[in-house]
């Protein structure tokens, strides 16, 4: 990855970071080569401050640290694109973007498998999805199983709104079962992509 620092008078490059699970812009910083090589080493997205005159890593006063997931240079290797995961808000106003926006994805699915993620860790003894967790992977599949079943029942009759309700019942399952063998939603449409790319062929 080349990056032009030279482009800028100050040597300092834009840096726009990403939420890498909601594609949410959530700030902007400066970056210069040692705070791009200190990012890398550690994991965390670091910054150069104008302000304090040095290097500064995102969150090492509140612990809300920006875990590196991927960083990219525009076409004129002068912009850097860094997609991170946010432990806590980003703003210093205890916002979750410098925005003052909620840190939401725009699909409703993808906010349902964070939710999900969440309630398998920390839903306690009265969550649905926290208690299916603690039983383990045969009883996911085995509700998966069942309601597809139901689904299929459903559809022969001409009950829309029971179609419709097992259906949902059904994905959030699915959901489930994703989470629990470790994947997202995204990582079934990335198969899916790949063999529209194939035939498209």
């Amino acid at each position: 990855m080349e990056i032009n620092y030279a482009k800028y008078p100050d040597g300092l490059v834009p840096a726009i970071v990403q939420d890498v699970k909601t594609s949410k812009v959530l700030m902007l910083g400066f970056m210069n080569a040692e705070a791009v090589a200190r990012t890398k080493e550690l994991g965390k997205v670091t910054f150069f401050s104008r302000t304090k005159n040095r290097l500064w890593t995102k969150g090492e006063q509140s612990e809300n640290y920006l875990l590196l997931k991927d960083m990219k240079v525009d076409c004129d290797n002068d912009t850097l694109l860094i997609k991170a995961e946010p432990l806590g808000p980003v703003c210093h106003t205890g916002a979750d973007t410098c925005w003052d926006e909620k840190n939401e994805c725009g699909s409703f699915l993808v906010q349902l498998e964070n939710i999900i993620e969440q309630r398998k860790t920390s839903g306690g003894e009265q969550s649905y999805v926290n208690s299916l967790f603690k039983k383990g992977i045969n009883k996911i599949a085995q509700k998966v199983g069942e309601e597809a079943v139901e689904v299929v029942i459903e559809a022969k009759d001409n009950d829309e709104q029971l179609f419709l309700n097992e259906s949902a019942d059904l994905l959030f399952h699915y959901l489930i079962l994703l989470n629990a063998k470790g994947y997202r939603l995204e990582d079934v449409l990335k198969v899916l992509r790949h063999r529209h790319d194939q035939a498209a062929k």
